[in-house]
């Protein structure tokens, strides 16, 4: 609390400002969601941000990973922040963002193999409006895709494929797969030792996650 008031500003204030310019209703909206964000990597890292720029009430931000050197040609970290949990620093990035954001942080990896994982991600799943899966690996991304499907079919699900090199940004697209699945991302440009991750354009497929988020909290199912 006593951070929070080093701004002057309180919880009303905060959500006014917002409220003016996305509207009561649907600032009401995003207040009372909770997100569930798998990876806070080159596309979790930002989307955790954009939401909680927003005003989305709850986020749960999963991640065993720290920030490296490597991760900040992309990421939202800091140089500061090398060494730190992913977890404890996408925190302080919020707080600065929206310090009433409730960002709820869970430091583990998702495995598919491990019963005590998958115990803890339904868990945090059956708490969630929606999920957002944002793995840097591919074989991450499909099974805890594959797990929400099977688990909980009702929960909408955002996923990515799809945003490396330096092609155009505007190949990438969301699509609807599925009645809760949707992907964002050109489904082609995967990583490779010709081909890098560069923020433009992860950051690019990052916000159409993001803004899928928003337009399912709004009532909004098509891309």
């Amino acid at each position: 609390m006593a951070e929070i008031q080093e701004y002057l500003l309180s919880r009303e204030e905060f959500y006014s400002a917002l409220a003016k310019r996305h509207g009561e209703k649907m600032q009401k909206l995003l207040e009372n969601s909770e997100i569930a964000v798998f990876g806070l990597g080159g596309l979790g890292s930002h989307i955790v941000n954009i939401l909680a720029r927003s005003g989305v009430g709850k986020i749960y931000a999963v991640d065993f990973d720290t920030v490296d050197i490597s991760n900040l040609h992309r990421q939202l970290y800091r140089i500061s922040q090398i060494g730190m949990k992913k977890t404890s620093a996408i925190k302080e990035i919020v707080r600065e963002a929206n310090p009433f954001c409730r960002l709820i942080s869970f430091d583990m990896k998702f495995s598919a193999e491990d019963e005590d994982s998958l115990n803890r991600t339904a868990e945090i799943i059956s708490q969630s409006d929606i999920v957002c899966e944002a793995f840097d690996n591919a074989e991450s991304k499909a099974e805890l895709v594959n797990f929400c499907l099977e688990r909980f079919p009702e929960k909408a699900v955002v996923c990515a494929s799809g945003m490396a090199g330096e092609g155009s940004a505007n190949l990438i697209e969301t699509k609807r797969k599925m009645k809760n699945l949707y992907l964002c991302g050109d489904e082609t440009s995967e990583v490779n030792e010709n081909q890098g991750m560069f923020c433009s354009r992860v950051s690019v497929c990052a916000s159409h996650q993001a803004h899928m988020i928003i337009r399912l909290i709004s009532g909004e199912t098509q891309p």
